[in-house]
């Protein structure tokens, strides 16, 4: 930008997301329900995915709060089928936010098979599959989108007792970038969200030890646990307009934890 270049008056507006619909998976709680709100009060209808319909249905009132239609998608999103099924169900998406996930710390020697495929089953393959399913129907309306994937600091560096869930998060990281390159020629962009830890109904109970919480204080330079909220905002930059010429790069909402 030159020294008399001037931003666009209505480059603020480009964070709205006015006459969109937005998928989010594991939207019922925590990130993803955070995000699912968020998304809704910049201007999209919202598809909510998750197992539980009544868990759906107190993000879903949120939604609508914002002025906003909710699609309840209740369905397990590690099982493809189920998916597409769900997916009849909403007229279009023009944004996806897969943010279903989980994790079990185990020391890498205690790592049972079950555990194993369990986290990659919930962290890479529905990702995978949600992914290549709502990108079938965008390629086919020729107006792209864009995605967003709920990676994790794990997917940068290493975390003690979590080797599978590293592991997991390692391939979204570089799935990500893989898919980015290829989508970009068809007009959808793809990026991550890599957070620290959050307050979830997940991380919670971790944080309920005073040792746990002040060992991860100690690696946040700015020395605050996330929040929802520090998660949702990059979520919708990245989604928006507002990131129109990023695609196929991580925002990592860490609080400085990588930079070390």
């Amino acid at each position: 930008m030159n020294a008399t270049a001037k931003i666009s008056s209505d480059a603020l507006s480009s964070f709205r997301l006015d006459g969109k619909v937005a998928l989010v998976t594991g939207g019922s709680r925590g990130i993803g329900g955070g995000c699912a709100t968020l998304l809704a009060q910049a201007g999209a209808d919202v598809a909510i995915m998750a197992r539980n319909l009544q868990d759906i249905e107190a993000t879903a009132a949120e939604v609508e709060a914002a002025g906003r239609r909710t699609y309840p998608l209740a369905c397990d999103v590690t099982d493809a089928s189920a998916v597409i099924a769900a997916l009849a169900a909403v007229p279009r998406i023009d944004v996806l936010v897969n943010s279903a996930g989980g994790n079990r710390p185990q020391p890498f020697l205690d790592v049972d098979e079950a555990t194993y495929d369990r986290l990659f089953d919930l962290n890479v393959k529905a990702t995978f599959f949600v992914t290549q399913a709502v990108v079938r129907g965008m390629v086919a309306r020729k107006q792209g989108g864009s995605i967003v994937n709920v990676s994790s600091q794990a997917g940068h560096v290493a975390l003690q007792d979590r080797s599978v869930y590293c592991a997991s998060k390692h391939a979204i990281e570089g799935f990500s970038k893989t898919i980015a390159v290829e989508l970009a020629p068809l007009g959808i962009r793809v990026n991550t969200v890599a957070p620290t830890f959050i307050r979830t109904p997940m991380v919670e109970p971790y944080l309920q030890d005073p040792a746990f919480t002040d060992y991860v204080l100690s690696r946040i330079p700015l020395g605050e646990i996330g929040r929802v909220e520090d998660v949702a905002t990059a979520v919708l930059f990245l989604a928006s307009p507002a990131a129109s010429l990023i695609t196929g790069t991580c925002l990592r909402v860490d609080g400085g934890w990588t930079a070390q």
